[in-house]
């Protein structure tokens, strides 16, 4: 394994992806919910371990942090401007808008262009940006027409606030829709080896050279226990569960950029030195049979 304390741009060994043809980030990036409190639900415990976290994963060569205005609320937007800004050139800090947060693990869409609009100008103030590289709508609102909901983004972009826009949590049969509207850059779904539900969007993605952002790429940590069904393949490599399952992600496909959490420096640098374990394709399938759906 490579030592995360001897390799200060290690995120590096994961590849290069340029998310809508001009944005290159290292694949192995970083999703900065867990940062806030229980629940993604207000200030963070041990405040100064999530700037450090943050701190600590520049250094280890991220260029990808992912976040919303939703985590907190708006907490976890400001945090990262605290910790980072002025942001490195390299640095890409995708946000979402679409959500509305009311209290800890209580979730509910709203993608009215007026909300849109004006969580895109809060996240803009929170994050320290003139200009949001890539937003991502966080979840379609069944309510309003995806078209209105797109249209508002697409106005933003025209005033030059977002760049490329992407979609959180879409069928395969949305992301057609939505592509009728306006490019699609990125998609960021739930998906990790033990929950593959999103196997044809990540084809479709693949496919169209657009970015897939897993969620929850270690099955929200089950994958990571001691008991878990990638520990003896893990064992044999040398490595923990956690590692060989971001290394199977990043095996996957080349659009595939995996976006583990933490609110520890300590399983940071874990995660991270998983961007330089290389799986055969014997090691890849085992992996599959192992969790098989």
């Amino acid at each position: 394994m490579t030592d995360v304390h001897t390799t200060p741009d290690l995120a590096r060994l994961s590849g290069t992806f340029a998310i809508g043809g001009d944005l290159p980030v290292h694949r192995l990036g970083f999703g900065a919910m867990r940062l806030t409190g229980p629940g993604a639900w207000g200030e963070p415990h041990d405040r100064e371990e999530a700037i450090a976290v943050l701190r600590r994963a520049v250094e280890l060569g991220v260029t990808l942090i992912d976040t919303a205005d939703s985590y907190g609320p708006e907490v976890n937007e400001r945090l990262i401007r605290e910790a980072l800004h002025p942001y490195p050139e390299d640095l890409l800090v995708t946000t979402k808008v679409g959500m509305v947060h009311s209290g800890p693990g209580q979730w509910e869409a709203e993608g009215t262009p007026s909300h849109l609009k004006r969580q895109v100008e809060a996240s803009l103030r929170n994050l320290g940006l003139e200009r949001i590289d890539l937003l991502q709508l966080h979840w379609i609102d069944p309510e309003v027409p995806l078209s209105e909901q797109l249209g508002a983004l697409v106005e933003l972009r025209e005033e030059g606030k977002i760049h490329h826009i992407g979609l959180t949590g879409v069928t395969r049969e949305q992301l057609r829709t939505a592509r009728k509207t306006t490019p699609i850059a990125s998609v960021q779904n739930e998906y990790s080896p033990s929950q593959r539900r999103s196997e044809d969007v990540l084809e479709r993605c693949e496919q169209d050279g657009i970015a897939f952002l897993p969620w929850a790429p270690i099955s929200r940590g089950e994958l990571a226990h001691p008991d878990s069904p990638l520990a003896p393949l893990a064992a044999e490599h040398g490595v923990t569960p956690a590692q060989l399952a971001l290394a199977w992600l990043l095996h996957r496909s080349p659009v595939m950029l995996p976006i583990p959490g933490t609110s520890r420096v300590e399983h940071l640098e874990e995660n991270m030195a998983a961007a330089s374990v290389r799986l055969s394709e014997e090691e890849a399938e085992r992996v599959r049979r192992l969790l098989a759906l």
